[in-house]
């Protein structure tokens, strides 16, 4: 395996310059992410543009290292309600969907990349400069993880939400992202997202409130945690690079819906989360009780989120 060489620093640190290194692999403006990270989506500058690392030669290698479940792919034509996964299949191989993606229409990601060295070392330099920043908003970043989406033309991404903090930089071709306020969602829509992972039903109504935002080569995107949304891939080939991690809040966030999900559905009628910070930490603490009772018994841990 080729060594992986980049320009940004790997030390995790908390930086309060407001300049940033000419060296950096992402640009922010740091008072638009201070008042927006976690609450609207923006957008932000990235130096990934033509990096080697996603090529296709070099991303069917990668195919070739990472687990089998750990490349999904099926057709691209799909409408936006379609569910992850429930497309119909190309009946290619990994390899041939990757080399013909600009004829096939498929849409494939590549998960938890960051399993890869060259890729965790490029992830991890891109998250360091997001930590510098997000730190002193949301603190305790963990659970870093990467993706790689190899899509043909005009290919969709369906409605769904993610469990995590994102930003998606665009590598290759170009893609329109529609994301819609998280005021659309019901608590028990939520509830039922982190209980059992059912993405919300989409609303034709709802989409009218949808944002736009135009994604080419060398612009990125951040996703507030369950913001809804959905994609739709421009004219050309394109690959994006998805750079996510958790807090302990999002984590705490995500456990009180699940518990409030288990108390619904035996007929009780929980506090939302937020309403009350006390009953929130009776429902977070009760939960990881729990979890430490399930490991004791050798039994595995419940995740119903995990992204793609």
């Amino acid at each position: 395996m080729s060594s992986l060489t980049v320009s940004a620093p790997t030390g995790v640190g908390v930086t309060t310059s407001t300049k940033q290194s000419a060296n950096d692999l992402l640009e922010f403006d740091r008072e638009t992410f201070r008042a927006k990270f976690n609450r609207q989506p923006f957008m932000i500058s990235h130096q990934l543009a033509g990096h080697p690392l996603f090529t296709l030669p070099r991303l069917v290698e990668l195919s070739k290292r990472l687990p089998k479940d750990h490349v999904k792919y099926n057709a691209g034509n799909i409408p936006v309600t379609q569910g992850l996964y429930t497309g119909p299949q190309t009946g290619l191989s990994v390899e041939e969907t990757i080399y013909r993606i600009e004829e096939c229409g498929s849409w494939m990601v590549l998960k938890w990349v960051e399993q890869d060295d060259e890729y965790r070392d490029l992830m991890n330099c891109c998250l360091d400069e997001v930590q510098a920043l997000s730190e002193s908003v949301e603190p305790g970043m963990c659970k870093r993880e990467s993706f790689i989406f190899v899509t043909s033309p005009r290919s969709i991404t369906p409605y769904h939400l993610d469990p995590e903090h994102n930003f998606l930089l665009q590598i290759r071709g170009s893609k329109t992202l529609k994301l819609l306020p998280r005021s659309v969602l019901s608590e028990q829509e939520l509830e039922k997202y982190f209980g059992e992972g059912q993405d919300p039903v989409f609303n034709e109504e709802s989409s009218r409130q949808a944002s736009t935002f135009i994604l080419t080569p060398g612009k990125g995107l951040h996703f507030p945690v369950t913001i809804p949304h959905w994609v739709e891939n421009g004219n050309e080939v394109s690959v994006s690079f998805s750079i996510t991690f958790r807090t302990p809040a999002s984590d705490r966030r995500g456990i009180v819906y699940d518990v409030n999900n288990i108390l619904r559905r035996r007929n009780f009628k929980p506090a939302p989360y937020g309403h009350s910070g006390l009953t929130d930490s009776a429902k977070f603490y009760a939960f990881r009780a729990a979890r430490r009772a399930r490991m004791l018994l050798g039994l595995p841990e419940r995740d119903h989120t995990q992204k793609y």
